[in-house]
């Protein structure tokens, strides 16, 4: 039974996820006690809860604990069970976090899993379905993973109700990912979308992110798209293109905001991500290290932020796997990622 104390580095739910997929994959017991003791709100929230029966479905798990505000749990793996899936958050938590915890272990069965997922997909703190999409799926398909992304309707917040897809197909050979140096700006493009607002919500985003872009010196293309929902809400997403790398950045609207500021939330993101040495943003990078401590080689690779995530899910990783995984750098700052995958 591997022992993991949930309130170690930043305390937060990626502690479960990242311990709940490992669980799995490595077919060893384990106990968190103290899950995100520190949050205003303790214990496993409804995201929280939904990841932990989600990961118990697939593996046939044992589990004690699973209520919400529950602070320690313990989880059994059995067998692994890819299949088709449908889990409802019941609330406008992340549905891009419960797929980033059962994800991995799909992977590696013997056969496809179709998931549905309802709960909110363009939601705060957690990576929405155009950065899932672009970014995320871009660098897994490079490293070998194979996985197909839908969204069927966006959900934001509070009532949540969206429902994000995904196709998970088995693995072959995982590739190791060099990203050192990201090479010249080649171009930006983004989306405006709100749904269920005024049509000039989305213009003055976009309007507002391409005067701010504009002195960059490259090529800006940002559309007005639309996104079913059962909700009012609004996004604008950029994704730079660079020639040995890409980052992500996105803004989301919310009551009170204007839309010009949830633009620039975006673009300020960007802007600084551009200014640093990273060829991989801070949130990716802390994203990498799950499917690169199965690869077959070493990777190594430029973060623009040493974040606590990073830190804290290396640690989980060291806990379950002989994967070396070694950070360079001050938290904050830019620093380099090396992972050397378990034997």
């Amino acid at each position: 039974m591997i022992e993991i104390d949930g309130s170690q580095g930043e305390g937060g739910g990626q502690i479960l996820r990242s311990a709940l997929a490992l669980s799995i994959v490595t077919g060893k017991a384990m106990r968190i006690h103290r899950i995100r003791v520190r949050r205003s709100k303790p214990g496993l929230r409804a995201q929280h809860l939904k990841s932990l029966e989600a990961a118990a479905h697939i593996s046939a798990a044992i589990v004690d604990g699973a209520y919400l505000d529950s602070t320690n749990i313990t989880f059994e793996p059995a067998a692994l069970h890819p299949g088709n899936y449908r889990f409802e958050i019941g609330t406008a938590g992340a549905t891009s976090l419960v797929l980033q915890t059962i994800y991995l272990p799909l992977s590696f069965a013997d056969r496809p899993s179709k998931l549905s997922i309802i709960g909110g997909t363009h939601v705060r703190w957690s990576p929405c379905y155009q950065y899932l999409d672009w970014q995320w799926a871009h660098y897994l398909t490079r490293c070998g993973y194979r996985l197909d992304l839908s969204l069927e309707r966006a959900g934001f917040f509070p009532q949540g109700g969206g429902c994000l897809q995904a196709s998970i197909h088995p693995v072959g050979e995982i590739s190791s990912l060099r990203l050192m140096e990201r090479g010249d700006l080649r171009d930006i493009r983004g989306v405006s979308i709100a749904c269920n607002l005024p049509q000039h919500v989305s213009e003055r985003q976009r309007k507002q992110a391409l005067g701010r872009l504009k002195t960059l010196g490259c090529g800006v293309e940002i559309e007005i798209d639309t996104m079913s929902a059962f909700n009012k809400g609004s996004i604008l997403c950029l994704l730079a293109e660079f020639e040995n790398g890409r980052a992500c950045y996105f803004g989301l609207g919310e009551r009170g905001l204007p839309a010009e500021r949830v633009a620039d939330h975006a673009v300020d993101q960007l802007l600084a991500f551009i200014e640093s040495d990273g060829c991989v943003d801070q949130y990716l990078a802390d994203q990498l290290l799950l499917p690169l401590a199965f690869a077959e080689g070493a990777s190594e690779f430029r973060t623009s932020q040493i974040s606590q995530h990073l830190l804290t899910n290396a640690n989980v990783i060291r806990a379950f796997t002989s994967a070396k995984i070694e950070l360079l750098g001050e938290v904050g700052e830019s620093g380099t990622v090396i992972v050397e995958p378990a034997n």
